[in-house]
């Protein structure tokens, strides 16, 4: 499971859960799949959720075969841009709508 920074992002309560894949680095941009509900990492030119940014893994995840706990900033943060993995552009004005700001 997630543990988000701040606020949590669900209504039943749950904690967000990020998904089975590669290793995922400190600032990782995520993305949510819209199928799953996992966090997973942003991807722009993907077309399954994770192409919409909405928020920042705080610490790096090993890579695994199953869904794996983390820790993310999804609102009011402010966050260095040289520390982000995968932002452009349209990250970032995804992120600002969610009151994460990258300086």
């Amino acid at each position: 499971r997630v543990r988000e920074v701040l606020l949590l992002d669900r209504d039943d309560g749950a904690l967000p859960q990020v998904a089975a894949g590669d290793a995922l680095p400190a600032g990782q941009v995520l993305g949510i799949q819209t199928a799953s509900g996992h966090y997973a990492a942003y991807s722009p030119a993907a077309t399954d959720g994770t192409e919409v940014a909405v928020g920042i893994l705080h610490a790096a995840l090993p890579a695994s075969a199953d869904v794996r706990n983390g820790v993310a900033f999804v609102r009011l943060a402010e966050v260095a841009a040289a520390r982000l993995t995968g932002l452009d552009a349209a990250a970032i004005a995804d992120l600002k709508t969610r009151h994460l700001i990258v300086r």
